[in-house]
């Protein structure tokens, strides 16, 4: 993303796609939809990290204390984004500027990340790129430099009190008019010969409109694939059938697969309170989580005259748009199978986590439609709604009954509605899902059985007694096929934010699993991670690193 220069390419591709989905056909009253939603709460799909956008003080100002709060709260009239995204200036003296709101952030529980548009000047040359003479790359004989630039500022943030998620290689290498441009064949051997010695997981390629040939390399490469943690997209322009990757569904297991930048369907000025335009905000978040499988969803700046947040710091139509999801569907929970296109202008996805399915219907539609939805694999008695039309902004509706597993709600003309519901059981998955005790048929270094804190199942929990070196290892957890699994820890933790390292078959998978505060040793929460395991039996071990991690009560392992 560039600023004061808007992006032509993407604005052409962008307006036309925008053109063709504003298309409806009107109908004068009320209609019903053509077949029912069905929600399989057992089919399990994408690990949901969460929403967010970028703060990007050096080119927009910094977020006010005030906006900061209405950004990463989830009260009324706030976004609840989980994920902020934040700039890597290549002068080092700049760097300050990303500490304030990213140290709130992650005192918020949000997750951090940074993408760096240019490597410092000394690292950078001319070169001719297509008659352009000015064009910028990094130096052939500075990416070892540049592999420590990168972590001196995964140092510099995590010393001031932010510990980045992940960083980014570079900001769209393939649309760098006035940053550092990077051939797929460059991006490849900085991830084959240096990503691995970055301290943090590192994302590749941001791709401005994910474009294939970009990441195809990686995912060819072993040694580039092992370096590369979070395949990172843009998706300016992009078709929602090219949201679709195969190669990664084929390659990617363990590693996560981002959104990490869009403005949509355009950036035009004081554009954000239009509506329905903004409503296509919401349909283009469920085409990236339904067609794309996407785990983030990142808007580009957050404040801005077209962003989720105006100017004034006051919550935009596109801004409630992405609150019906990021609201509700928080960081851990797991994408259901659910009819994503009951009737032609009605468009669902389905959510799970905190023991709460979420259900987030839009209807592009210019009249209402009743829609039935059925619930497989799980049971409610209640379903709360909340709203996003023309006159109302996440607004709370009546509750309704569920009734032999189904229930049925009017979805406004031009709107998009959120349902959320307890639910008492969820068992099973596409294929099969087993729980594990962590206090049975495990085993434990430096950690202890215990039963003092009420609310576990089974026969108790295993409490970490280490703040470095403490682990669970599951030793016979057996899968029928190989591929990604979704692991959901019950856990608690009375505050703050804990980190463990996880492998699988004694190789590290994931460095610093952040488990989130669940607000007491009684109150247990989940998390789901995502990990590759072999057909046959596999071990599992999760290991303290510098915090003594929560209290684990079980895992659940099923096939993604």
């Amino acid at each position: 993303m560039i600023t004061g220069v808007r992006k032509s390419i993407c604005l052409l591709l962008a307006c036309v796609t925008a053109l063709s989905l504003l298309v409806t056909v009107p109908h004068p009253t009320e209609v019903s939809a053509a077949s029912d939603v069905t929600v399989n709460l057992s089919a399990e799909k994408q690990l949901i990290r969460g929403f967010g956008g970028i703060n990007h003080p050096a080119w927009a100002g910094d977020l006010t204390a005030a906006q900061r709060e209405n950004v990463f709260g989830n009260g009324v009239n706030q976004l609840g984004f989980t994920v902020l995204r934040i700039y890597v200036d290549e002068n080092r003296n700049n760097w300050y500027k990303e500490v304030p709101t990213a140290k709130y952030a992650i005192e918020h529980g949000a997750i951090v990340f940074a993408s760096p548009w240019n490597p410092p000047a000394n690292m950078t040359e001319t070169f001719n790129r297509n008659g352009d003479t000015t064009a910028k790359r990094l130096r052939y004989d500075m990416y070892d430099n540049y592999a420590q630039h990168l972590n001196d500022f995964v140092s510099y943030m995590k010393n001031n009190g932010v510990n980045l998620y992940a960083i980014s290689v570079q900001n769209e290498p393939d649309y760098a008019h006035t940053w550092t441009w990077w051939t797929p064949q460059e991006m490849l051997r900085f991830m084959k010969e240096n990503a691995g010695s970055i301290n943090c997981k590192v994302i590749a390629p941001e791709s401005f409109s994910y474009l294939k040939n970009m990441s195809d390399p990686i995912l060819n490469d072993p040694q580039a694939l092992a370096n590369m943690d979070i395949l990172g997209a843009h998706t300016y322009g992009t078709k929602f059938s090219d949201f679709a990757y195969p190669l990664f569904k084929q390659k990617g297991g363990g590693k996560e697969l981002w959104m990490t930048e869009v403005y949509y369907p355009n950036s035009d000025d004081n554009s954000a309170d239009r509506w329905p335009e903004a409503l296509d905000v919401a349909y283009h978040m469920h085409n990236a989580m339904v067609e794309g499988d996407f785990q983030t969803y990142v808007w580009w700046y957050i404040r801005r005259q077209y962003g989720p947040m105006k100017e004034d710091g006051t919550i935009s139509k596109r801004g409630y748009s992405m609150a019906q999801f990021s609201k509700f569907v928080r960081p851990g929970y797991v994408r259901v199978d659910a009819t994503k296109n009951p009737d032609t202008n009605v468009f669902v996805s389905a959510y799970k986590g905190d023991n709460k399915v979420v259900i987030v219907a839009i209807n592009r539609g210019a009249s209402a439609a009743n829609q039935r939805f059925v619930l497989q694999n799980g049971t409610a008695s209640k379903v709360s709604a909340w709203v996003t039309d023309g006159s109302r902004n996440v607004a709370a509706g009546t509750s309704i009954n569920v009734s032999g597993g189904a229930f049925t709600a009017q979805l406004p003309a031009q709107s998009v509605t959120t349902f959320v519901s307890d639910i008492s059981s969820s068992t099973g998955s596409t294929g099969s899902s087993t729980t594990y005790e962590a206090e049975a048929g495990t085993a434990l270094t430096n950690a202890a059985v215990e039963t003092t804190n009420a609310g576990y199942n089974g026969t108790g929990y295993v409490n970490f007694n280490a703040s470095s070196g403490a682990a669970i290892q599951w030793n016979s957890i057996y899968c029928s096929v190989t591929g990604t699994k979704n692991i959901k820890f019950r856990y608690a933790l009375a505050s703050g934010t804990r980190n463990l390292d996880v492998y699988v078959n004694g190789t590290k998978v994931i460095s610093n699993a952040a488990f989130s505060a669940t607000g007491s040793w009684t109150a247990w929460g989940e998390k789901t991670i995502q990990v590759p395991m072999n057909s046959g039996t596999n071990a599992l071990q999760v290991l303290t690193t510098g915090t003594e991690g929560p209290n684990v009560d079980s895992i659940v392992v099923s096939a993604q």
